[in-house]
């Protein structure tokens, strides 16, 4: 290629990025959707289309004959009549389009699930200090009705999940036909959020075997005679808390109960894990962890980069189960 023909195709490309700019900066509305945002996310006049429906076709078709037929025959109760519902259509339009304008998303979470399930996530709206009547959510291939006038409201989406890690929210649009469903009104919502999946556990396979031989220790149990006291760990029972001996001490002191058969803390071992694919072997571990946890066990997660416990509890279950679903 010569010199003269890179000159060219390099003007050509800043000329194209400057027409974009441009149009860009007169249709934000049209750019905006494409590209997840930060929340908050404020619906405003630029970003709210509006469009008749089909049975607002049929109504404003009704109206063309109406008022037809009204000058053909110079009827003025009929063009009277003809005129006010046509007002009655315009202003239908209006409060459609204030029921989306300053509709705000606040906040959106959503508790971790397994990757097959569905997730439900909680959207939280605020409505600016104006009543929002029969608004519509569409999105993940369902749509939820809600109706609310106070200052804020939280509505649940259903959302399938596939795999696990972080999954990026869809687009979500917002939209109303209110009052008489005449024209719709629609806005699209594009969150910059991700949710965490935890990896789906192994339907059938062998129970986890070995002990923490650098973590023996009696495990207390009710009913069981009184071994000593230690200071408070996350995680520990709030009933084996010694609360008259803690309060002449700056800490919290749990009582130990000692249990000739008691088990010691679990090792759930990445390498011990033989003849197994890299998901298999992430499945196997997570049935494993949800086993354990079910029942009140202590255990202690080694993976191949990292190392977490031993623990017990809700605590240390969501830490296993996201260090599981964000290995690469």
């Amino acid at each position: 290629m010569s010199p003269v023909d890179t000159d060219g195709s390099e003007q050509a490309a800043v000329r194209f990025a400057r027409l974009r700019q441009r149009i860009e900066r007169r249709l934000p509305a049209l750019t905006r959707m494409k590209r997840p945002e930060t929340l908050p996310i404020e619906l405003g006049r630029r970003r709210i289309y509006i469009l008749p429906t089909g049975f607002g076709v049929g109504f404003a078709t009704v109206l063309l004959v109406m008022l037809v037929g009204a000058l053909n025959y110079a009827n003025n109760s009929a063009l009277l009549l003809t005129c006010l519902l046509g007002g009655i259509a315009v202003n239908s339009m209006l409060t459609a389009f204030r029921d989306l304008d300053g509709l705000r998303v606040c906040a959106i979470r959503a508790e971790p699930v397994r990757a097959g399930e569905n997730l439900s996530v909680q959207v939280r709206l605020d409505a600016g200090g104006r009543p929002r009547t029969a608004l519509q959510l569409d999105g993940f291939g369902g749509h939820v009705h809600a109706s609310f006038a106070r200052a804020d409201e939280s509505v649940t989406l259903s959302l399938p999940t596939r795999s696990r890690g972080w999954m990026k929210l869809p687009r979500i649009r917002a939209s109303t036909t209110w009052p008489f469903g005449l024209f719709r009104a629609w806005s699209w919502l594009h969150p910059d959020i991700a949710l965490l999946v935890y990896p789906a556990p192994e339907t059938d396979g062998p129970p986890a075997e070995g002990i923490d031989e650098h973590t023996s220790r009696r495990s207390p149990r009710d009913g069981d005679e009184l071994a000593g006291l230690r200071d408070y760990r996350a995680g520990d029972p709030i009933k084996h808390i010694a609360w008259k001996l803690s309060a002449r001490h700056h800490d919290l002191l749990v009582r130990e109960l000692d249990r000739p058969d008691a088990r010691d803390a679990r090792m759930l071992d990445w390498q011990r894990i033989r003849g197994l694919s890299y998901e298999q072997r992430i499945a196997r571990l997570t049935r494993w962890v949800i086993e354990a946890h079910a029942h009140g066990e202590r255990w202690t997660l080694r993976l191949p980069d990292t190392k977490l416990g031993p623990g017990s509890g809700s605590e240390h279950y969501h830490r296993c189960m996201s260090a599981l679903a964000l290995l690469p």
